[in-house]
C-alpha cells in the first residue's frame, strides 16, 4: 500500500460467523455494508482494516458466486483483504511481469483484477490484486514489466469493483492451475487442503502483526 501497515494505522477486521454484529446489518446491500466497514475504521481512527487469510467467512452469503455445482458453498478466504478508501494506490511488492488481467464483472466477484508473476531466485510466485478501478486495466499489456515499488493500480469503488466496500483482495499462488485473469479467492471445506498449499499466507509479505 506504499506504507508499512502497523497498529498505528491498521485494525484487524473479523468477518467470520463469530462476529455477531454481521447479523444486524443487510450485507447484501453494498451501501449498508460499506457504512459498517468504514464506521469501524472511523471509530478506531485507522486508515486500513486487514484480515481474512483462511478465515471462515459469513459475508459470502451475499452472492451466489460462491456456491458450487455440488452445492458445497465456498466460504474460506484464501487471501488477505485490506479495506481502505477507494482510489488508494497499490504498488508492486517485487520486480514483476504482468501475467494476466481482466474485469471479473458480476455481483460479488473480483471486478477488475490484475495478476503479477514474480521470479524469486528461480522460484515462481504469482500475486493477485482484486477489486480494482476499471481504468487500471486500460493501459496494461501481458508481459509488461514492473519495478519493485512501482504503482500499478488502485483500490476500486463499488459497484465497479465487484460491488464490495472498497478493499484490495491480495492473494499469493505458487501455481495458477491454468487460470488467466482470475483465480479462486475462496475455497470450500473439501478443497481447502489443496488450495491452502497453493496459496501461502500473504502476510509474509505484508508483515502486519495479525492477532492469533
Amino acid at each position: 500500500m506504499g506504507e508499512k501497515l502497523s497498529s498505528e494505522n491498521t485494525i484487524s477486521l473479523d468477518f467470520s460467523p463469530a462476529n455477531s454484529s454481521l447479523e444486524e446489518i443487510d450485507i447484501s446491500d453494498t451501501a449498508t455494508f460499506n457504512q459498517f466497514v468504514f464506521d469501524q475504521l472511523k471509530i478506531s481512527q485507522k486508515k486500513y482494516g486487514i484480515g481474512g487469510y483462511l478465515e471462515h467467512r459469513a459475508i459470502y452469503r451475499r452472492s451466489q458466486v460462491f456456491a458450487t455445482e455440488e452445492a458445497d458453498f465456498r466460504d474460506i478466504h484464501l487471501g488477505i483483504d485490506i479495506w481502505c478508501e477507494a482510489g488508494s494506490p497499490i504498488y508492486a511488492p517485487f520486480e514483476s511481469v504482468i501475467h494476466s488481467f481482466q474485469d471479473n464483472a458480476s455481483f460479488g466477484n473480483y471486478g477488475p483484477t490484475i495478476i503479477l508473476k514474480h521470479d524469486l531466485e528461480g522460484k515462481i510466485l504469482y500475486s493477485l490484486y482484486g477489486h480494482l478501478t476499471r481504468t487500471d486495466l486500460d493501459s496494461l499489456q501481458v508481459g509488461q514489466k514492473l519495478k519493485k515499488g512501482e504503482k500499478f493500480c488502485h483500490v476500486g469503488p463499488f459497484p465497479e469493483n465487484g460491488d464490495w466496500p472498497p478493499h484490495l483482495h491480495y492473494q499469493l499462488m505458487w501455481d495458477m492451475l491454468g487460470n488467466t485473469g482470475d483465480f479462486p479467492g475462496v475455497a470450500s471445506r473439501k478443497d481447502l487442503n489443496k488450495f491452502s498449499e497453493i496459496c501461502p499466507d500473504p502476510n509474509w509479505i505484508i508483515g502486519y502483526d495479525l492477532p492469533e
